[in-house]
């Protein structure tokens, strides 16, 4: 039974258990005595149990700390990067709409700019043209000048339409507020170049056709470029409808290349200037139909937020001082175990040896007998 017993908590403690026993594991004693013993063997056990316990309650604290500060980081980037998505998107389904009624009696191959009259007062600077053109015409002819677009032979819409039109953007001083860069100076107006279906041209909202270049790229060669500051390196600046940023080379010192639609401008690096001051962005104009465009509500989103970090804030210092009371505990139990068995151990007689006293037994529980019963 207790060569069982040993064998079972061996895996548990190792050689050496948490707690160090005062008595043999094998016991011939009083059924009583023994069955005490083996009731402090599970002693290590539950300490043991407890430690790991404790362990992962610490392991636990410790990762949920570091999952809310991920989630908080989130929670504070994502809203705004969607806000300016959007706002970026709802701007195009507005100059989308400008752009097609510019298209009065419109020619194929020619193009229809609108004027400043026709654009709302707060869009001033902003410049949009429409272009309609056949499928096959573009793929196999291309377009060699569309403002500061070269639209090269080979470029394919899918899915496929029999007309399209391509509108042209030029945010002017509006770059910044809807297509803003951090430690990144604009040296060049945002340019964009968006492709929809030309089947009705008194429709609004229209979703944008995908554009490939299969063969040469599309080339942007801007007209206007600023001296970048003193030793930045100007790069171009791809934003795709999803309002993710991809940076490439300059080729001839203004001329940037793409493979499909989207907004385009020459950066610098800023990190060496004073930041700019702050502005905030314009609110989207509304459309000629009346349309309001949706606004953002990440703004409401704030005091959820902020309740949520305080919440986990509290949950952490709640599980903290659990941790803590379970170690105070475990360690004041310990104390007490040890106190019970120093107590229920028996005093042996001590007996002088020459110059050293050791615990000596005056009656020995088994009498010691000779192996054969006379002596040669």
């Amino acid at each position: 039974m207790d060569l069982g017993l040993s064998i079972l908590l061996q895996p548990l403690f190792g050689d050496s258990p948490v707690l160090p026993l005062p008595f043999p594991i094998t016991c011939n004693g009083s059924i009583q005595s023994c069955f005490f013993f083996r009731i402090l063997l599970f002693i290590p056990l539950v300490l043991n149990i407890t430690q790991q316990l404790t362990t992962l309650l610490l392991l636990f604290s410790m990762r949920l700390h570091l999952l809310l500060l991920l989630l908080l980081l989130l929670c504070f980037s994502a809203p705004h990067a969607s806000a300016q998505s959007s706002q970026a998107r709802s701007l195009d389904a507005i100059l989308q709409e400008y752009a097609f009624k510019a298209l009065v009696k419109p020619r194929t191959g020619t193009i229809y700019n609108a004027t400043a009259t026709q654009l709302p007062s707060n869009l001033t600077g902003v410049k949009i043209s429409a272009l309609r053109l056949r499928s096959g015409s573009m793929r196999r002819k291309g377009f060699p000048s569309y403002n500061e677009f070269e639209i090269p032979i080979g470029v394919i819409a899918k899915p496929y339409v029999k007309r399209l039109v391509l509108v042209y953007q030029n945010l002017g001083n509006w770059s910044n507020s809807y297509y803003p860069l951090p430690n990144y100076t604009y040296l060049a107006p945002v340019l964009g170049l968006l492709v929809y279906n030309a089947s009705n041209l008194s429709a609004t909202n229209l979703p944008t056709l995908n554009v490939n270049a299969s063969g040469d790229p599309i080339k942007v060669k801007f007209l206007h470029v600023k001296v970048p500051p003193l030793g930045a390196v100007p790069k171009c600046v791809w934003f795709d409808l999803q309002g993710s940023s991809n940076f490439s080379n300059v080729t001839g010192g203004n001329t940037c290349s793409t493979s499909s639609q989207g907004h385009f401008s020459i950066v610098a690096e800023s990190s060496a200037l004073p930041p700019p001051a702050p502005s905030q962005p314009p609110s989207p104009p509304p459309p000629p139909a009346a349309v309001v465009p949706k606004e953002s509500k990440s703004s409401n989103k704030v005091g959820v937020i902020v309740g949520s970090v305080l919440g986990g804030f509290a949950f952490l210092v709640l599980l903290s001082l659990l941790v803590l009371w379970l170690l105070k505990y475990k360690q004041k139990k310990k104390i007490q175990q040890m106190e019970r068995a120093a107590d229920a151990g028996e005093a042996l007689h001590m007996a002088s040896v020459g110059d050293t006293k050791a615990p000596a037994a005056t009656v020995t529980r088994t009498q010691p007998t000779l192996e054969h019963e006379y002596a040669p």
